[in-house]
């Protein structure tokens, strides 16, 4: 077995150095780039082009983020997105084209390359030890994250945040005071308000955005429908109980990721259906399923949704 797939199927990528010592010289070295088996993701750090080609956005994030803490060693600390993406975070609408670090050192924020330095103050508290190197704590990297990107990306992140359980509601909101006057910090206002770590996924956060941005009341989320004797008949999403609505966010990932050993995804759908039918029954209430398609079409949405729900207000946030 090659060496160097040995250095990938840990950190994901190899040095230069790494392949000179594996018995490659520099020619060799230049014309596996050249040929496309190996990919040059920075200067003197190399990954396989089918390993490459077969992994997502955040698992070329984090093997880039890797190869940045392999360069510069302990004078920085992986943070905003980066640090998102490290944590493990859902990492939706985030910008993950550069690596981004925060400098424990006191050196001069630039933008060098594929990475972003960030000033920042730096506390001890804030800094964690991976087996990579440096990482600041998960509720900065979320609220720095946040700061630099729209509200709706905001409230899905924060969300996520809390859905990890690697920081709580009380945490988020003295992380937004201690850093209200930083840089990009004061649109957060609202997304901190309303970040709910009962908000299961990105499509139910998103929906919850939409539906304040159109006017219409929030609903109550993961809301439980039991029958007479109080047996739970099923969790929704949403429910909005004085409109008489139930709401649902239906991904494409869904009823695969529900499957029961031996199910078929026809059979999952089905299911829900029969759930489906079983909700509205005991309570007489109405059900609306939102797909990714509908937030692209927030005026049809909106036409939607008038049929039970009041605007009792606007905003433009």
């Amino acid at each position: 077995m090659d060496p160097l797939r040995i250095l990938t199927s840990t950190c994901g990528f190899f040095t230069r150095q790494e392949a000179l010592g594996a018995g490659y010289q520099d020619k060799q070295i230049t014309q596996m780039v050249r040929v496309g088996v190996w990919i040059r993701i920075r200067r003197g750090y190399y990954v396989f082009a089918d390993e490459w080609q077969g992994a997502d956005a955040i698992r070329r994030h984090r093997v880039r983020c890797a190869a940045v803490q392999r360069s510069l060693g302990p004078a920085v600390a992986l943070s905003h997105g980066s640090g998102v993406v490290d944590h493990e975070i859902d990492a939706w609408g985030l910008d993950l084209s550069k690596v981004h670090v925060t400098r424990l050192d006191g050196a001069q924020g630039r933008v060098e390359g594929d990475v972003v330095h960030h000033e920042g103050v730096s506390v001890a508290e804030d800094v964690m030890e991976t087996a990579f190197g440096r990482v600041l704590v998960a509720d900065r990297c979320v609220v720095e994250a946040a700061s630099r990107h729209d509200n709706e990306t905001a409230l899905c992140l924060l969300d996520a945040g809390l859905r990890s359980q690697l920081f709580d509601e009380q945490a988020l909101m003295r992380r937004h005071a201690q850093m209200l006057q930083w840089p990009f910090m004061r649109h957060l206002h609202l997304p901190v308000r309303m970040a709910d770590g009962r908000s299961g996924s990105v499509g139910e956060s998103r929906g919850r955005w939409l539906f304040r941005l159109l006017g219409f009341p929030a609903p109550q989320l993961q809301w439980e429908v039991r029958d007479a004797r109080g047996n739970l008949l099923g969790t929704c999403d949403w429910a909005w109980p004085e409109h008489k609505l139930l709401g649902e966010f239906d991904g494409k990932v869904k009823y695969g990721r529900l499957l029961r050993p031996g199910q078929s995804a026809g059979d999952a759908v089905h299911d829900e259906k029969i759930r489906e039918d079983l909700l509205r029954e005991e309570t007489q209430f109405a059900m609306v399923r939102l797909t990714w398609r509908d937030y692209e079409h927030p005026a049809a949405l909106g036409a939607r949704l008038d049929r039970w729900l009041p605007r009792t207000r606007f905003s433009a946030a």
